[in-house]
Parts: structure tokens; sequence; C-alpha cells
């Protein structure tokens, strides 16, 4: 069924598309009993596919990534369809509108995606509201976190475009704060490519001094909530030697690798076409390679002890088994389900639990 609704999405605009596929599962999971029928087909239920994780248990280990869902508007909708957890975001403190449009492209002979978004979102006030409206909340808080039931919700945050990097933790720190209560767990973003500058975050003292002041006021908290790191797959074993020494030093309860890149390489779209497109970071399938590579790197370098949520260029079930055996615990969708679209969570599933 996907297939033909993918063939006119694909006819539209692809940011345009994205807006009316969030409309349209938002208004079909609203109507009685359908959540249910659409759980029923794509949901597999078995406690085998059940995760434990730095204190948290996830029903299944398929995610959907940030960015799909950035104001958390469709929490019930992609729980509906099967997911085990939900990353909301990139969410900053004041809203903002990101980048100029045109700013989303598919490759569709690559299995890609580049997007300039530039952390649009609507802000930390709206989105946590958009968490509280949602029934899937509302069944959280009856059920006390029963992981039959409910789907785990992650808080990806970010700074806002006009704050300086001097005081990039400001806006991490709001925004932690704000969401506290509503989410899981929460991804410090300071690895998307879309932010002047944002990448900059990545050296070591700046995010040691974000993740540090983060890190001091969650375990003021009674019940401080996990903390992860996203990883952009640009970076060099050096690099990637300094975040594994940071995510220790800091007790980070783990990474999320990783964010897209800016390479273009390997790419059999043509160049004038690629060009044309301009920056952006790029995602889906060109991906699949190097983030496994990145995820086994750490795995092996941490001797294990880090533990990593994988996204990046899972368009099939191997892809997913391929991340797990690198190392990784759970795995996170975007680009996948935009081309393969729900049945891709429910083929990851059934291949884990046989």
């Amino acid at each position: 069924m996907y297939k033909i609704l993918r063939f006119f999405l694909f006819k539209m605009d692809a940011e345009n598309a994205h807006h009316f596929t969030l409309r349209l599962m938002n208004l079909v999971v609203k109507i009685p009993f359908v959540k249910y029928l659409m759980a029923k087909i794509y949901a597999v239920e078995n406690k085998k596919l059940e995760r434990t994780l730095f204190g948290l248990t996830f029903k299944n280990p398929v995610g959907l990534a940030a960015g799909l869902d950035k104001n958390a508007e469709c929490i019930d909708a992609f729980a509906a369809v099967g997911f085990g957890f939900i990353e909301i975001g990139t969410v900053t403190p004041l809203p903002q509108d990101g980048n100029e449009k045109p700013r989303l492209f598919r490759l569709i002979q690559d299995e890609a995606i580049i997007n300039r978004m530039g952390f649009n979102n609507a802000g930390m006030f709206k989105v946590k509201s958009n968490i509280v409206s949602s029934n899937h909340y509302e069944l959280k808080k009856l059920t006390t976190h029963n992981s039959r039931l409910t789907t785990i919700i992650g808080g990806n945050i970010g700074k806002n475009k006009l704050t300086s990097n001097e005081n990039a933790v400001d806006d991490y720190l709001k925004c932690f704060n704000e969401l506290y209560e509503v989410v899981d767990y929460f991804v410090v973003n300071v690895s998307s490519p879309n932010t002047p500058n944002l990448r900059a975050l990545q050296e070591k003292e700046p995010l040691k001094k974000i993740l540090f002041q983060l890190q001091e006021v969650n375990h003021q908290k009674i019940k401080p909530k996990p903390v992860l790191l996203k990883i952009a797959p640009d970076l060099t074993n050096e690099q990637l030697d300094d975040i594994i020494e940071i995510v220790v030093e800091t007790k980070l309860a783990g990474v999320v690798a990783t964010n897209t890149t800016i390479s273009r390489a390997n790419l059999t779209t043509e160049k004038s076409k690629v060009d044309a497109i301009g920056n952006g970071g790029l995602s889906g399938k060109p991906l699949t390679k190097k983030s496994t590579e990145i995820i086994k790197y750490i795995h092996q370098q941490s001797n294990g002890t880090i533990p990593i949520i994988a996204v990046g260029g899972i368009m099939t079930a191997d892809d997913a088994i391929e991340k797990l055996n690198a190392g990784a615990s759970l795995v996170q969708l975007y680009t996948g389900f935009i081309y393969e679209g729900p049945d891709l969570i429910k083929e990851i599933n059934k291949k884990i639990r046989s």
C-alpha cells in the first residue's frame, strides 16, 4: 500500500510531501479503530524484541530518527505503525523557520535525501505542549511506562541559529529543563551540517563545556535522564577517539551514530544535478557503509562499553542487522522510512525476532 502512496508523494515537492504525510497520518490515526488496525498490520509484538538500555525498556529496537517529527505532532501515528521509540526534534528554545526553501531534495537513483532544513521547529514550549496533548503521553502516565504498551520518547535538542557558539550551552540547558518532564532521554545535537558553525561544537573543549554543564544540571534532578551525543559521519578516527574520551569523562549514556554527511562521494546521480542542489546533509543508502564503520570503530575502541543508537543508511532489514552486529544496541530510521514506509519497521523486527 505504501508503494502506491509513495508514487504520488514522490511527484510532489519533497518538503510539501513531508508535511502532507504528517497531516495524513494524524488524520488517519484519529479515525476510530484505525490506530488499532495500523498496529495490527505493522506492529510486531514479541518479548524477544524488548531491549533495556540506560535504564529504559524499549518494546522493540527500531526507532524513528530525529528530523521527521520535529515538533512532536505525530507521536500517536508513529507509535501506531510499530516504532519502539520516537526521537522528536531537533528542538531549539525559540521557534525558527530554518533555511530558505527549497531545502529538501530526493536523489531517487541513489535512494538518498539531501536536506539543509536548519533546525526549523516550533520551539521548546510548543513541542512540549504537543507531547503532553498526545494520547500516547496520557497512556504512558496510566500504564506507568509498561514497555508492552508504550513507546519511548527521546528529545533531540540544539541551539538557535542566532545564538553564538560561546553561549550555545544556555540553549541546550533551556531545552533540557523545559522538556525534562515529558521525554525519556535526550540527544545533544552538535553535528548537523545545516546550522552555521554548529559542528565546531564537536571540538573537544567546547563539547566538554556543554556536556559537563548539562550533566551537572541533570544530576541535580531527582531522577536524571539519559543524555546521548549525536555525532557526524565525517569525523576522523582521532576525533572519534576524542568523542569516546569525552563520553566516558562526562558519563554520557551513549552516542547516536550518525548524522547526515557533507560528502558527495559514490553518488550515481548526475554530478550537475547534485551540484545544482548545493549544500546540505546527505542521508540514505550512500551513508550505509560509513555509518556502520563508525559504529564498529566506537564499539571496538570502547570495548563495547558505550551504548550506540545506529542511524544512517538503514534501507533494509539486513542493513539494520549489520548495524546491530557492528555494535549498536538500537537502530533508527529516517530516509529508509521515506523510501520503504512502515513495512521496513515490521521487516526489521521480524528478522530480529527470528
